[in-house]
């Protein structure tokens, strides 16, 4: 029995799924400017980040962008960071 919960539970999942958006160089680049901007006058973010299908908002100030492993550093509590992967990042609003 809890093979088939888990197994509905899971179709259920699946079905939530949606595809990737496709970020042109345009939207790259705005991503980019938005992210120097917050980092430059210590601004708060609202970062859109896809993950496996579904897509989640982080809140914070951007602490670093590490160009090398492209990756963002946010800070979301002070002394709390979270890398994001520039790939995973599909929308910047600066608050």
């Amino acid at each position: 029995m809890p093979e088939l919960i888990k197994s509905q539970r899971d179709l259920w999942r699946d079905t939530e799924r949606m595809a990737k958006p496709i970020i042109d160089e345009y939207g790259k680049k705005e991503f980019d400017q938005r992210l120097c901007y917050a980092m430059e006058y210590n601004l708060a973010v609202k970062l859109k980040v896809w993950k496996d299908g579904f897509t989640t908002e982080i809140i914070g100030s951007v602490h670093h962008v590490d160009p090398i492993s492209h990756e963002v550093h946010i800070e979301i509590k002070p002394g709390e960071y979270e890398r994001i992967k520039f790939e995973d990042i599909i929308g910047v609003n600066v608050d």
